[in-house]
């Protein structure tokens, strides 16, 4: 597969995948999850890789969810709002090495949940996380929500998603959302430092460690499963599809006139 939306690269014994849509703030489309699915594909099985990070282009922004203006509310089976996010998400899970987001900037909705069930977390100051779903019509079920509370605990989950705040690099630090902060410039250099110590540690021996760290929360992809076959109903309602034309106009949502 010839990619248009991501950067794949391979060097020193690690896979970087770079969402390449600056322009968005590295929002993503179907078509940027697919190829990311693809990369992970290479990366997964390559025996000289060791690590995977995943990024995004530009300064700004890490990922900040799906491209609203691409929305057509449609589900195609393999994930939500026509795109295959479900199967992304266990790509992260199931990948048999350390997957590490290198956080650079905004990590906003669908963005915030790829940095959550990255293994590790490395983070710029300039970072910015946090969930926008109930402010747009929209939620992630399963790893975005049952899973962040395994994180950061089950009250600062639920502040998050009904909230809709961002919080700083610090704030993620503090609770469980990061595994370090770093100062803007030193974060590519952070990230090959951790990378570098990975690569020194048996593949196998980690490969087992992840698989019995996921374990115990495996149960959440079943109610992601499920969740997401709600949530395609869900966004084919007026309710939802307020969130989105309310974003696109650029102005406050009116949710509760279509509540029945």
């Amino acid at each position: 597969m010839s990619y248009e939306d991501i950067i794949y690269e391979e060097k020193n014994g690690v896979a970087t995948i770079t969402i390449n849509r600056p322009e968005v703030y590295n929002a993503f489309r179907g078509q940027t999850i697919d190829e990311m699915i693809d990369a992970f594909g290479q990366a997964n099985w390559n025996k000289d890789i060791g690590a995977i990070v995943v990024t995004g282009a530009g300064d700004k922004a890490f990922c900040t969810g799906g491209d609203q203006s691409t929305h057509d509310g449609q589900y195609s089976g393999r994930g939500t709002i026509g795109m295959p996010v479900e199967e992304f998400h266990n790509c992260l899970r199931d990948a048999p090495k350390p997957v590490i987001a290198k956080v650079n900037g905004f990590a906003i909705g669908g963005g915030n949940v790829f940095a959550v069930l990255c293994d590790l977390t490395i983070a710029s100051e300039r970072a910015v996380f946090g969930q926008v779903g109930p402010k747009v019509g929209s939620v992630d079920p399963g790893w975005g929500t049952a899973y962040l509370a395994r994180v950061v605990g089950e009250k600062k989950a639920r502040e998050i998603w009904y909230l809709c705040r961002r919080y700083s690099a610090q704030e993620a630090l503090e609770m469980g959302l990061a595994n370090t902060v770093v100062p803007h410039d030193q974060l590519d250099a952070e990230v090959d430092k951790w990378c570098a110590e990975i690569l020194e540690k048996s593949p196998t021996a980690i490969a087992l460690a992840k698989r019995s760290l996921n374990a115990d929360s495996e149960g959440i992809r079943g109610i992601g499963g499920l969740g997401f076959q709600a949530v395609s109903l869900y966004y084919n309602t007026e309710e939802s599809q307020e969130g989105v034309k309310a974003f696109l106009e650029k102005r406050k949502p009116e949710f509760r006139k279509y509540v029945k």
